[in-house]
């Protein structure tokens, strides 16, 4: 059942599409720089273990950190900032992250990075929460999952250029050179947002007391729980990917940024299409996209015994990226008042799931099941998280329709399944 039609918001109306697409680009730029530094210390273990005296075991608490500070910063700063203008929040969350990778860069020992990198996840969340929103408020509604899409699009190309350009630059000079780099492109961010996204868009306000209200509702814990449990597979894959094609592929250590290559391309074209099939299909785009995972990860095991096979393989493992933005945009038309809260918290629950996947993974490996279970445990979580996905659709059945709010997102009501 298609969503009933909206008004254009005044933003709309007043925006040409040159307008909108420069501010797209300005929000995709940062999630540029927080997908480069979200995983270039995975490039950098060594270099990071080496400069602060540590083993790789403890800069895998580095990692660790940032994903902690994601979690806990997502909806914090969501509440703090949820009567800020849109335009403003932005500014000052990418900012905050310009400061938090600048401070990881300069950071004089082990215990200090832990505490900055914990500090530069904080805003990750949230940015990526605020952008959807501005995203799909400058869309027309039939556009809004593309442009969020678009946005996210960012974490993806971070993935194929960023994250290899800035582990090349940490390798060449010093790993500290990386973090500066993910420094300037946040300022650059900052900058441009500045002059490209105009204030007043008329987004509406909510204070913090209605947030909360608004969000803590089933529809909205479900969507989270989709996105926490269905998205353990691709973290789980992708965490071992560099020792399942050294150990079951027979490749060489210079095979594997191929590998990270095509899976940073599948991110890429899950990401386009995760946007398409929401606006076509709306909240059963989860369902296509759940079941589509489940298959390919029950035939990697199979696709990782051959170099030949393996790199389409994890290029589809990276298309799995399209739940993003379809549970993005889905959660926009479920959370009534809680908008940023909402959009937030759904980084908090993929980085639930980046902790969730690799911890089922390691735990078959460890019981010598092989690096090539991944697939059959990410198998797995794909089909539980359709069996939340099935509840949550229920539910949507049982709520009845509503029309968009304002900003072309849904307000008092939940929209119908459709």
């Amino acid at each position: 059942m298609p969503l009933p039609s909206a008004p254009l918001p005044a933003a709309v109306l007043r925006l040409s599409s040159r307008q909108v697409g420069l501010i797209l680009f300005a929000l995709a730029m940062g999630g540029f720089a927080i997908g480069t530094s979200e995983f270039v210390v995975m490039g950098l273990i060594m270099e990071i273990a080496r400069g602060l005296g540590v083993t790789e075991p403890q800069v895998g608490h580095v990692i660790s950190a940032y994903a902690l500070g994601v979690v806990v910063g997502a909806p914090s700063l969501a509440i703090l900032g949820a009567r800020l203008p849109r335009r403003t929040l932005l500014l000052a969350l990418m900012g905050f992250y310009a400061l938090g990778n600048l401070a990881s860069a300069l950071s004089p020992d082990y215990r200090l990075m832990l505490l900055f990198r914990f500090v530069a996840g904080l805003p990750h969340g949230a940015y990526f929460g605020v952008a959807a929103l501005v995203a799909a408020h400058i869309s027309p509604p039939a556009q809004r999952g593309r442009a969020v899409g678009r946005v996210m699009l960012g974490l993806s190309v971070a993935l194929l250029v960023g994250n290899p350009l800035a582990t090349w630059l940490g390798q060449t000079l010093e790993w500290r050179h990386a973090f500066a780099l993910v420094s300037v492109i946040a300022l650059a961010t900052v900058a441009m947002t500045a002059v490209v996204l105009p204030p007043g868009l008329g987004a509406p306000r909510t204070d913090a007391r209605r947030e909360l209200r608004d969000f803590n509702r089933r529809p909205v814990w479900l969507a989270l729980g989709i996105g926490a449990i269905g998205f353990a597979g691709m973290f789980c894959v992708f965490s071992y990917l560099s020792p399942t094609l050294v150990q079951v592929t027979g490749v060489g250590a210079g095979f594997v940024p191929l590998g990270l290559v095509a899976f940073g391309a599948g991110g890429i074209l899950g990401t386009l299409a995760g946007g398409w099939l929401f606006d076509r299909y709306g909240f059963r785009a989860v369902a296509f996209v759940l079941a589509w995972s489940a298959l390919l990860l029950l035939a990697f095991p199979l696709a990782a015994r051959s170099a030949w096979s393996v790199l389409p393989a994890v290029v589809a493992v990276g298309t799995m990226g399209a739940l993003a933005p379809v549970l993005q945009s889905h959660l926009m038309d479920i959370a009534r008042d809680a908008q940023t809260l909402a959009a937030a918290s759904n980084h908090s629950a993929f980085n639930a799931a980046n902790a969730l996947g690799p911890w089922l993974g390691g735990m078959a490996i460890t019981a010598g099941w092989g690096w090539t279970s991944t697939g059959y445990v990410g198998a797995a979580t794909a089909v539980a998280g359709l069996l939340v996905y099935a509840l949550a659709r229920r539910d949507l059945r049982r709520g009845g329709s509503s029309a968009p709010g304002a900003d072309g997102a849904y307000g008092s009501q939940p929209p119908p399944a459709r």
